[in-house]
């Protein structure tokens, strides 16, 4: 009974040691808390100018698109006749495309004039079986050319463009092409008055 006396004694004195003791001041410079350990983290004049700016405008981030659509104010050209000329070695593929292309004409609106073939070219080449024979063992090479024409009329310039984009676009392999167009302008000043009227009135000038 004695000893346990003792021990809760020395117990009580130790606790009223730590409970008297002064209690040790905290320095600014070893605050080690969530929020200030954060602040002086960006505001620290000794970090790079990128960790600054970077905490200074995190929430001022501006995203800007550019508008796709562009408007001008330049008049659209317009064409008399666009003719697609289109070129191969292979007929079936010309006729496959030759309805492709019509078909996406009609789709746009386009008015066709007229699709024709004109007539193939014919290219033959004659040469040797081999280098060491006789004259007589020859061989003889062909290619064909096979021609397809669609004409299109009263086009403007920005149908065209979309319609000879898309076909060219989808152009099997093999097969060349060729766009001819006629450009409507205008007439200039200087010739929409008869020639003869200016020539009548420099006569008048001159006899006055």
């Amino acid at each position: 009974m004695c000893a346990a006396v003792c021990v809760s004694k020395g117990l009580s004195g130790v606790f009223r040691r730590l409970t008297l003791s002064p209690q040790v001041p905290r320095t600014p410079g070893l605050d080690f808390s969530r929020s200030s350990v954060i602040s002086r983290l960006f505001c620290n004049s000794r970090l790079p100018l990128l960790v600054q700016t970077a905490g200074i405008h995190a929430g001022s981030c501006h995203c800007t698109v550019a508008p796709s659509i562009t408007e001008t104010e330049e008049p659209d050209s317009l064409y008399k006749n666009v003719a697609v000329l289109v070129k191969g070695h292979d007929k079936a593929v010309l006729d496959s495309y030759q309805y492709f292309a019509t078909l996406a004409a009609q789709e746009l609106g386009i008015n066709i004039d007229k699709v024709y073939e004109p007539p193939k070219r014919i290219e033959r080449l004659t040469l040797l079986k081999s280098v060491h024979i006789f004259k007589k063992h020859r061989v003889q090479y062909e290619m064909r050319t096979y021609y397809r024409c669609i004409e299109l009329k009263h086009l403007t310039g920005c149908t065209a463009d979309v319609y000879l984009e898309y076909i060219q676009r989808n152009l099997p392999e093999g097969v060349a092409m060729e766009v001819t167009r006629t450009l409507l302008e205008k007439l200039p000043e200087h010739i929409k008055e008869p020639v003869w009227n200016t020539i009548n009135q420099e006569e008048e000038k001159q006899r006055q």
